[in-house]
Parts: C-alpha cells; sequence; structure tokens
C-alpha cells in the first residue's frame, strides 16, 4: 500500500487493537543505550569513503549509504548498511524483544519501531558526521549496470551529506547532484532497464497525506504525493544489493531468501480487464510489469491500477535453507533470486541475512546464533509481515473514513471497476478523493457513473456508496 501521512491524526485504536506499544522492556532499552560494536578491532577502515544517504526528510533511522564511481569498463557501487549484527547481542534482552516485534510499523501518525530509539535514531544509525560500523558492500558493474563481481566486508564509515528524494531529484534535474551520486540516475535507469527485461512488476504507488481541508473546521482532504525518479533510482541500488546476497547464500547453501512465485495468469487477466475498465489502452502481448512501468504516475488511474495490481505479488515468503537450496528461490516481482539486507535497523531477518553474507564472502564459519535462527526467522517474518498488512489496511480504512466523515449523502463521480455479481457488490474507485470502495446496487462494469456516499462509519472503519440511475 502507499505510505499515508497524518501526523494531526489520532491512531491510537489501532496501535491498542493490534497490540502495537512504543515502550521497551527496560533490560532491553539498557543494552539498546550500552551498544557497543563487537568487531571493532577486525574492520577496515573507510571513513575516506565519501558515502551519504538518501531517505525520506524526517527519517533518522539511516540504514543505508551509498557512493558511486565510474570506472573505465562501468561503475562501483558502494553501499554501506548499519551493522547492527554487531551491536545486539544474541540471545540478550534487546534481541528477544526484537524478534517479538519483527519489523518496524507505519502508521498515518508515527511508526512503532523495532529497535529502540537510541540505537535505531542514535548509535546506530548511518547520521552524518558520524563515525559508524557498517557491511560494506562492494558491487562492480559494467557499462549496461550488470554485476561483474561483489564482496561485502566489515567496515568502519562515516556518512557526509545526508539528502531527501525531493532534493535529489531537483538536484538531478539541475545538474547539481553531490559527486557521490552523480552516476545514480544512469545507474538507476540501467537497473530498472534491466529489471523490465527479467519481467519484474514494480508498482510506484504514490504516498498520501491527510491535511485540512480548511483552517479550524475539523474537515480533512487527502493530497496524493507520486513517487520520484530519485525513489526508483535508489531502490534499485538496494534491490542490486539483495540481489548481490542472495547470490552468495545461494552459493554458500545457507541463507534466507525472499520468494514470491510468479504472478498467476488469472490475475494478469484480472489486470487487464481492469486497466481497460479505466480507459487505459492495454497490448495483451506486452508484459504485465511493463505495462505498469509505462504509466503515468500522476494520474488517478494509475493510483487505483497500481493498487488492484498488488494481487499479482501475492504469496511472498521467507525461505530458508541450510544445506540443500529450497525449490522456489526466485522472488516474482523481482525476476530474480533476492534476500533482504539493507534494512536491518526497520526489519529482523537483515541483521541474520547478512552475518550470512558476510560469513561467506570472508570465508569463515557463520556464526551459531545466526545459522541456527533461519528457520525461526522465516516463520518470526511471515507472522510480522501479516501483522504489517493488517495495520497498513486498518489505517487505510480509518483515513478513508476520516476524510469521508462529513461528505455522507453527498455525490461522486466513479469508474466501475468490476459489476456485481451475486456473490460480491460492485467495485468502484471514486478520483476525489481517492478511494476503493464496495457499491451497492448494480452500476455498470467499465462505465463512469455518478454515486451517493450513504455511510462513513469511523468505529467500523468503513464507507459505503450507492448507485441509483436517474
Amino acid at each position: 500500500m502507499s505510505r499515508i501521512a497524518a501526523p494531526k491524526l489520532d491512531f491510537g485504536v489501532i496501535r491498542t487493537e493490534f497490540g502495537l506499544v512504543d515502550e521497551y522492556p527496560s533490560d532491553a532499552l539498557a543494552e539498546a543505550r550500552a551498544a557497543t560494536d563487537a568487531h571493532a578491532s577486525g574492520r577496515e577502515d573507510r571513513t575516506d569513503l565519501a558515502l551519504v544517504t538518501i531517505d525520506p526528510p524526517t527519517s533518522m533511522d539511516l540504514d543505508q549509504a551509498v557512493h558511486i564511481a565510474r570506472t573505465a569498463t562501468g561503475f562501483t557501487v558502494s553501499y554501506a548498511i548499519a551493522d547492527v549484527g554487531a551491536v545486539v547481542v544474541p540471545g540478550g534482552a534487546l534481541d528477544r524483544e526484537v524478534r517479538r516485534r519483527g519489523q518496524t510499523f507505519y502508521l498515518p501518525d508515527g511508526s512503532v519501531r523495532l529497535h529502540p530509539r537510541e540505537l535505531s535514531e542514535g548509535s546506530g544509525s548511518l547520521l552524518p558526521e558520524q563515525t559508524r560500523p557498517a557491511a560494506l558492500w562492494t558491487i562492480e558493474l559494467d557499462a549496461n549496470g550488470e554485476v561483474v563481481e561483489f564482496s561485502v566486508r566489515r567496515a568502519l564509515v562515516r556518512s557526509t551529506a545526508r539528502f531527501d528524494y525531493a532534493g535529489v531529484q531537483a538536484a538531478s534535474e539541475n545538474g547539481s547532484l553531490h559527486p557521490s551520486i552523480e552516476a545514480l540516475p544512469e545507474v538507476g535507469r540501467l537497473r530498472m532497464a534491466l529489471a523490465r527485461k527479467r519481467g519484474a512488476i514494480s508498482l510506484k504507488l504514490p504516498d498520501q497525506e491527510v491535511v485540512a481541508a480548511g483552517p479550524g473546521d475539523g474537515r480533512w482532504r487527502l493530497e496524493l504525493h507520486p513517487h520520484t525518479e530519485a525513489d526508483d533510482w535508489n531502490a534499485e541500488i538496494s534491490l542490486l544489493t539483495g540481489m548481490c546476497a542472495a547470490k552468495l547464500m545461494l552459493d554458500a547453501k545457507i541463507g534466507l531468501l525472499r520468494t514470491l512465485p510468479p504472478p498467476a495468469s488469472s490475475a494478469v487477466s484480472e489486470i487487464r480487464h481492469t486497466a481497460r475498465s479505466l480507459g487505459i489502452a492495454v497490448d495483451d502481448s506486452v508484459p504485465v510489469g511493463e505495462m505498469l512501468a509505462g504509466l503515468d504516475p500522476s494520474l488517478p488511474s494509475t493510483l487505483v491500477l497500481m493498487t488492484e495490481a498488488t494481487s499479482l505479488l501475492r504469496g511472498a515468503g521467507y525461505a530458508a535453507f541450510d544445506g540443500t537450496v529450497p525449490e522456489l528461490t526466485e522472488h516474482g516481482g523481482i525476476g530474480a533470486p533476492y534476500a533482504h539486507v539493507t534494512a536491518p535497523l526497520r526489519r529482523l531477518s537483515d541483521r541474520f541475512a547478512t552475518e550470512v553474507c558476510l560469513a561467506f564472502s570472508a570465508g569463515t564459519e557463520v556464526p551459531g546464533w545466526a545459522r541456527d535462527s533461519l528457520v525461526e526467522l522465516s516463520e518470526l517474518m511471515r507472522a510480522s509481515d501479516s501483522q504489517a498488512s493488517k495495520v497498513d489496511r486498518a489505517c487505510l480504512d480509518l483515513t478513508e473514513a476520516t476524510v469521508l466523515s462529513d461528505r455522507v449523502g453527498q455525490s461522486f463521480e466513479a469508474v466501475v471497476l468490476k459489476e456485481a455479481d451475486g456473490k460480491r457488490d460492485a467495485e468502484i474507485f471514486v478520483a476525489e478523493p481517492p478511494v476503493l470502495a464496495k457499491c451497492d446496487g448494480a452500476p455498470p462494469e467499465g462505465k463512469k457513473v455518478t454515486v451517493r456516499l450513504t455511510d462513513a462509519n469511523l468505529q467500523r472503519r468503513s464507507v459505503s456508496f450507492e448507485y441509483a440511475p436517474s
């Protein structure tokens, strides 16, 4: 789902419903405050590398820092990842607590963090002008963006600047990119082209922000903020690293992959059908990922189709293995084997997967605390992902009900995506505010119709529309 920002609304009821708490047990908090680098004496000093971070403007839990250099044959990508495995004591109170949480949960009024702020936004974060322990990936690319060779090792790094996506986008457009990421647009576009060739499916959902409709009147509206090209370029560096990590683990026959089966043909057909209902030209010979990549991200129709296209990415899971490679190794949305390693401050599994990669790259044994936890981690992450999906859905439902709560009885223009079939109500898309909803009556599929909002219930977190042709 797209991220929603609504800092002035209260989502406490959802925190309570799903048991999300900001507070940490006192012993876990004490460990976070006292965290020290367990590998300080054996690290390579790479504080000479002018790394920079690219994150949302309010983020303080900075997992990644990047530097890209042009070479005679292509590019060298240096990607530093916060080395959380070196500062969290295996089996300790903090380790137990973060295993319980699984990941950072994002709600419109703020996040519920995986690690305490003292670690995730302090001693473990790759903040500018701070020397930090990191897992430093070095990835050599040829002139087409293909991987030539790569490695990962423990290092000391120092970020020199902090950027956000809008700033990187603006700097790219006016030719003033920081030297460390001057080649990011080119590398990003090369990797995106390779992704399309692999049949990757990228859902570019815009962020949404709830803002006051008028001063002091208690009404709200939704604003859409489409992702920039800089978002995509930066994401490609993370995906590149995750693909390299997957290859390392598959070669070692030890690891934890993020897997996804290819989309079902019925799901692909349904997306093409929805696209036609929205008035989007569809060529059935074009792969669905390429079709989605060619859409204008600023159009409301793109929002609804991208939202519906999440059906193409169902069945994601984690495959833990030790000695025998799993039957399914690929991530269907990426078109290649892939592993989570780039967000250890925000996702539990990355700490352990990174430890496997560090050991195999150095030719040493995988630490027992990481190796012995892989199977358990796959289950912990499945449960955590399921919870995160439910939290996202609940937040979206409450946001829609809040934004529409003062408009019951009003009429809206809508597109009918699916007609009622006796088993389910019709499904419509209202462009303003952007809402996917069920609709009573029998509106004709693929047509633009006028519907009336009959209910917007904050307690049930639901909205209802009806169609009554004049």
